[in-house]
């Protein structure tokens, strides 16, 4: 997803997620269910997150500063899936690495070609232009969207087909 916030890979099928929802709501178990059906939209993800976590961990590292950059962005990699509310969908997303060396953007600095500027071990009067892996999040998923978009789109029709199945 090279261009723009969310950070992530995404799956939007919007319209047929939003009336999933509303069928789901409708059901007397209706929240189990929307647990359920969550729970196997990210699993059908989890192959995606498991690819880009390897793609970080593969980006050199120079220096053994601590905490460790790739580790660190590697465990904030991970699907979500939202069903309701502004938005809707299930993606695979580097979330913001918040207190790991005052560097918050860290999965998309790394990500991007022109890379970020750093202060040398800390030293503020003297700073450093570094490049990460370029496109390690992007790269991990090329030529598998359509596995995990399929995936997905199965997780939903199998709880569809489910509620169908109740109606008779």
């Amino acid at each position: 997803m090279a261009g723009g916030p969310p950070f992530g890979l995404g799956v939007e099928t919007h319209d047929g997620l939003a009336a999933l929802t509303r069928a789901l709501r409708a059901e007397e178990d209706g929240k189990q269910l929307r647990k359920e059906l969550a729970a196997n939209m990210r699993d059908a993800l989890r192959p995606g997150a498991e690819q880009a976590k390897g793609a970080i961990m593969g980006m050199v590292s120079l220096r053994t500063a601590q905490p460790a950059l790739r580790p660190a962005i590697a465990k904030k990699i991970r699907p979500e899936v939202k069903l309701g509310g502004r938005w809707s969908g299930a993606r695979v997303k580097a979330f913001k690495t918040k207190n790991i060396r005052g560097f918050p953007n860290a999965p998309k600095r790394t990500n991007r070609a022109s890379g970020w500027r750093h202060p040398v071990y800390g030293n503020r009067e003297v700073w450093t232009h570094q490049r990460g892996k370029i496109e390690w999040f992007d790269r991990a998923f090329q030529g598998r969207e359509a596995l995990y978009k399929q995936a997905v789109e199965q997780a939903m029709e199998d709880m569809a087909r489910r509620i169908a199945n109740r109606a008779h």
